[in-house]
């Protein structure tokens, strides 16, 4: 037979599958997992490293940036305690050679699990051609179900000489340190980089569009942040927006600002958001909605407007967080194959920015309740206690924001070490419904920062600062 005509029938025969899921990042592979743990025929295509976003070019690498840059904290404080340390060197190659192992070994993990489920992997960019229909590569799959699960990539404006600015997703690959750098942005991804370049020894500046950092967040969490950040030395500038990028002859980037304004980097990365992967997926063909900010449509039950077409994670307009596409794909799976149903209260969702010092938050913001009705504010400014002997100025923040008829707690806002840690336990808390008076009632453990949050007795209007 003729190789070409051999070709023709082999990409005649299509696979198929119950599920077939594009990408394989944390929503996509949790989905493709639990799909075929009930039972379903499963595939699933990445063109990329598996684990997606948050394994390779996020959540996980970023951490661990975030725990060598916290080394040099400890250092600091050691002498308070007692410690001589001699002069501490940091080695860039080191942490990021170490980095890349560990990420191999969560890439075949990811590969392993989804193995060991049952779940097909196929190797390539999944393109639907029409509903229920994907090409990759030269192959055509076929499923009754289809889950678009390709996450978001960051965006950058069309500034004149973009090119000379990189994104987060080559910090991840950076050769050497850079002695000065811009961070044009504040959102989590720029204040987190802006801590861990700090604490390296890198010379830092922020530049953002709004009058604080954290765009979203609460606002007295944002102020807290942003006094802590300048007092480590971290340069903000408030309000401040690039006009455009000149590479010199030196290598390094002249930076004009619209107030006409000229700083000189080694490196500018742009952390100004992110955006939905839908790109290149074939959605006109399938008829697929994208709505105005890019990301598909989806009901609360991830449908889009095609039927057994479903989208979870970046890909759509939600939440954009881990843990939220991991639910979402189970939540999926479930409801199409079987098992116990799977619910969350988008208000009750936890977020942590890794910053330092690190902000953690669960719930809502002051200005987002007061817009349900009266509330009741307690706040607790304070030196955390390790603080008293290294020497270190820093100051934590910690605040509670409570129906005032109902005495539910709406929020929980944490800026200071492990805030994350604290706040994933109230996170808990408000998932069950706690009150105020439940806080109240329980007991602290002494002394740590975490028992502020239930010994806050005064409201906002009656208190004093410390």
């Amino acid at each position: 037979m003729p190789v070409g005509v051999r070709r023709i029938i082999l990409r005649s025969m299509a696979t198929h599958y119950d599920f077939f899921v594009l990408g394989a990042g944390s929503g996509g592979v949790r989905a493709a997992r639990i799909a075929a743990s009930l039972g379903a025929s499963v595939g699933i295509c990445e063109e990329a490293r598996l684990g997606g976003t948050c394994v390779n070019i996020g959540c996980v690498p970023k951490k661990l940036y975030v725990y060598a840059a916290g080394f040099a904290d400890a250092f600091e404080d050691a002498a308070g305690f007692g410690w001589s340390v001699e002069a501490p060197s940091f080695d860039w190659s080191t942490l990021q050679r170490n980095k890349d192992k560990e990420i191999a070994r969560l890439n075949t993990i990811y590969g392993r699990m989804l193995e060991n489920a049952g779940v097909t992997i196929h190797r390539g960019r999944g393109v639907l051609t029409k509903p229920g229909t994907i090409q990759v590569g030269d192959e055509t799959i076929t499923a009754d179900h289809v889950l678009i699960a390709t996450g978001g990539s960051p965006w950058t404006p069309d500034v004149p000489g973009i090119q000379h600015a990189v994104i987060s997703d080559a910090l991840f690959e950076l050769e050497a340190l850079p002695e000065r750098a811009l961070i044009v942005g504040g959102g989590y991804i720029a204040v987190e980089f802006a801590g861990i370049f700090e604490r390296l020894g890198v010379d830092t500046t922020v530049a953002y569009r709004s009058g604080l950092p954290l765009r979203g967040f609460d606002e007295d969490v944002r102020a807290c942040l942003a006094d802590e950040l300048k007092r480590r030395g971290i340069h903000l500038r408030p309000d401040l927006h690039v006009a455009s990028l000149q590479r010199e002859d030196s290598g390094c980037v002249e930076v004009m600002y619209e107030d006409g304004s000229l700083q000189t980097f080694d490196l500018v990365l742009y952390a100004t958001g992110r955006r939905p992967n839908t790109d290149g997926l074939g959605l006109d063909a399938a008829g697929i909605a994208v709505g105005d900010r890019g990301g598909i449509v989806v009901d609360d039950q991830f449908n889009t407007n095609v039927a057994n077409h479903y989208a979870v994670g970046d890909v759509t307009d939600g939440i954009q967080l881990t843990p939220v596409a991991l639910a979402q794909g189970m939540a999926l799976a479930r409801r199409l194959f079987g098992g116990p149903e799977l619910a969350y209260d988008p208000d009750t969702v936890p977020s942590a920015v890794f910053s330092r010092p690190s902000v953690a938050t669960v719930g809502l913001t002051e200005r987002q309740a007061r817009k349900r009705g009266p509330v009741l504010i307690f706040k607790s400014h304070f030196r955390p206690m390790k603080n008293t002997l290294s020497g270190r100025q820093e100051r934590s923040f910690m605040k509670l924001v409570v129906c005032k008829e109902s005495d539910k707690v709406l929020g929980v806002h944490v800026v200071g070490p492990e805030a994350g840690e604290i706040v994933q336990g109230f996170a808990v808390a408000m998932t069950c419904g706690a009150t105020k008076a439940q806080l109240d009632r329980t007991i602290g453990i002494h002394p740590t920062a975490a028992e502020e949050l239930v010994t806050l007795r005064t409201p906002e209007e009656e208190s004093e600062h410390v």
